[in-house]
């Protein structure tokens, strides 16, 4: 290999290891965390109601867990208020939390906010607080749950 060749190996390497290390240093990990609210609704605060009643019904409520979804949803709303959203709508559609997801039908078509859904009612059941499901739901615990069979 020529002399100036290696050279030209050595400079791009040591850009891009330059680029890689500036990057890290303004990057922001926090931004990489979903939206959520650190702690429930303030009193008095209005906070969109979740779909219940009839309106668990239409061709976006095809499979019983959907249904079922919306059903603990309601159960847990001030939990859920506290919860990120791995799929990320806070991007998207705008979500501030998983509570938002549930605000719609969003959450009959995203099986994401569904099991992580399903993950928090079961955790509130075991007596975890919002903090420990939110850090559950970081680690993907959520994962593991099966809509067909909770």
């Amino acid at each position: 290999m020529k002399s100036s060749n290696r050279w030209k190996w050595v400079f791009a390497f040591l850009l891009a290891l330059v680029t890689v290390a500036s990057y890290a240093q303004f990057s922001n990990p926090a931004d990489d965390v979903a939206a959520y609210h650190p702690g429930p609704p303030k009193p008095g605060e209005k906070v969109p109601a979740i779909l219940s009643g009839s309106a668990l019904s239409g061709p976006s409520f095809r499979f019983p867990w959907q249904v079922k979804v919306y059903k603990l949803a309601v159960k847990i709303p001030n939990v859920i208020y506290q919860l990120p959203c791995q799929c990320r709508c806070d991007k998207t559609l705008g979500h501030t939390s998983l509570h938002s997801c549930f605000e719609t039908t969003h959450g009959t078509a995203c099986s994401e906010c569904a099991k992580e859904t399903v993950y928090a009612w079961q955790m509130t059941k075991k007596g975890q607080t919002p903090s420990q499901i939110r850090l559950g739901i970081q680690r993907g615990e959520y994962n593991s749950v099966d809509l067909n069979n909770f």
